[in-house]
């Protein structure tokens, strides 16, 4: 069986849209880094609102860092916007709560599990939901994640979870595979470009502990 091209499907919803009436994407990020692409790509498509929601990093410190270069990151992409050679809707931003007792709950029986298996499925559904509730209570068209920007993220897998959760709630999942054209490469090069704190592991205590080991050849 063929697998699902998710940017194909991505193209025909954009190929299909009135480049003069946007829609609404509420578009949940994991980083700067990764949604610097993303953003890129996308802005010129949709009015974009950043739900910044990852209750998977361990550290408040970690948390607080990564959110206010997301924060500094769309300050950039929106003052870019407005300059005469920019292109693109200005990008809102809202924090969701910090709460890593919801996640580490969630994974406590999950701990012995590799990186990108059963725990992660179970972190990707944690922080959808949570976006599509919100993208519902405010009357959002669509919802979207950047996380399939990184090769480490299972694509099928997020856009299964997407596609399932927005049938339940009625609202509109954005099929995507961000990593498709280069994307993970040209988040590197943005990441560069706007010298953003780009991080070595997911965020949770699993994810850094394993790639502590990694680096201390374990």
């Amino acid at each position: 069986m063929n697998r699902p091209n998710y940017q194909k499907q991505l193209d025909a919803v954009l190929n299909g849209m009135d480049r003069e009436q946007a829609p609404d994407l509420f578009l949940h990020s994991c980083c700067a880094p990764c949604s610097s692409y993303v953003l890129k790509y996308l802005r010129e498509f949709f009015k974009i609102t950043v739900f910044y929601y990852n209750p998977n990093i361990s550290m408040e410190e970690e948390y607080r860092k990564r959110v206010e270069e997301q924060k500094r990151l769309i300050a950039v992409y929106n003052e870019e916007a407005v300059k005469p050679a920019g292109s693109g809707y200005p990008i809102s931003i809202v924090e969701g709560d910090y709460e890593p007792e919801v996640f580490l709950e969630l994974a406590k029986a999950y701990a012995q599990e590799p990186e990108g298996g059963k725990r992660c499925f179970l972190c990707y559904e944690l922080r959808l939901r949570r976006t599509a509730e919100e993208a519902v209570k405010r009357n959002f068209q669509y919802f979207c994640t950047t996380l399939s920007v990184s090769p480490l993220k299972n694509a099928e897998k997020l856009n299964e979870i997407g596609g399932r959760i927005g049938e339940e709630l009625g609202i509109q999942w954005l099929p995507s595979d961000f990593k498709k054209r280069d994307g993970y490469r040209q988040s590197v090069e943005l990441s560069h470009t706007y010298g953003l704190y780009r991080q070595n592991y997911c965020g949770c205590v699993y994810s850094k502990t394993q790639r502590e080991q990694k680096d201390n050849g374990g």
